[in-house]
């Protein structure tokens, strides 16, 4: 969605007046998930426009009863990303079910393989995600994460760790020139796991760097990594109707969920388009 021009209007120069039906869909799929800030720039619309339409767009705590499989689902998809109240707003729950739920999510624990929905979801949500907050939403043990994101090469993102931790935190070593010629040999036909793998990078910063040098997939490559994306795609409508089948509660729900979007080796669509903003930072890194 970046560089969209909502309703014709120019970037600079927000747009006011009646939300359109796309801009309104587009809230309900970021909101919570992105910052007021963030959502407004892109929608060319003022902050104060975004938190009055969002709160007309999910209005206060309206549903009761048992949590069922999919609420538990999208409790986890925004935990770690907005606060308890948003949270709540989105899901149509009060702040203290919500902070209860939490809890007993807290109280769950997992020590065996990781399914291939859980590890989408894992690439989807580490790099913005606190470990404490993966600990709940993945019911697992702080090294079990650790030794996951060691394995598919993941790294929290740099604007994120800047924003917990300061600007000094994200400072990267510097790719060499032989690091660099070893990309641009295997980019275009590797996935970019084993690359990451083969220069002890992060997919990320993988990604980043190929970007910045503009390489591409051959393709045969590219035409790998789109029948990976339909079986992704066509096991993702499996679980969601697994979760939506009549009578589905909290005991159903406690797997991470497939997203659109997820490219080759945990990539987003999103990370993709987004990738011109975060190309001069990551030249050097």
């Amino acid at each position: 969605m970046r560089g969209a021009r909502w309703g014709g209007v120019e970037a600079g120069q927000p747009r006011r007046g009646r939300w359109s039906q796309a801009e309104i869909a587009r809230l309900r799929e970021v909101y919570g998930l992105k910052e007021d800030v963030v959502i407004a720039r892109e929608l060319n619309r003022p902050e104060a426009s975004v938190r009055k339409m969002a709160a007309s767009v999910f209005p206060l705590a309206v549903r009761q009863g048992p949590w069922t499989a999919k609420e538990v689902l999208e409790l986890k998809r925004y935990l770690g990303a907005a606060s308890h109240e948003v949270i709540a707003r989105v899901l149509g729950r009060t702040p203290d079910e919500v902070r209860e739920r939490i809890s007993d999510l807290g109280r769950i624990r997992g020590d065996g393989p990781w399914s291939q929905d859980e590890i989408v979801e894992f690439k989807r949500l580490y790099g913005t995600r606190r470990d404490e907050d993966m600990e709940l939403i993945f019911g697992r043990s702080r090294e079990s994460l650790a030794n996951q994101a060691d394995v598919l090469c993941l790294a929290k993102d740099k604007a994120f760790v800047r924003r917990q931790q300061g600007a000094s935190s994200t400072r990267m070593p510097r790719w060499s020139a032989e690091e660099v010629a070893k990309l641009v040999e295997l980019y275009p036909d590797h996935s970019n796991l084993d690359i990451a793998r083969s220069l002890s990078r992060s997919v990320k910063s993988v990604v980043s760097k190929a970007h910045n040098l503009g390489l591409k997939k051959d393709a045969d490559r590219l035409r790998t990594m789109g029948r990976e994306n339909v079986s992704l795609r066509y096991r993702r409508r499996e679980s969601e109707r697994q979760v939506d089948r009549p009578g589905a509660h909290d005991d159903a729900g406690e797997d991470g969920v497939l997203e659109d979007g997820v490219l080759e080796d945990g990539v987003l669509e999103d990370d993709a388009r987004e990738q011109d903003a975060g190309a001069a930072e990551s030249a050097g890194s």
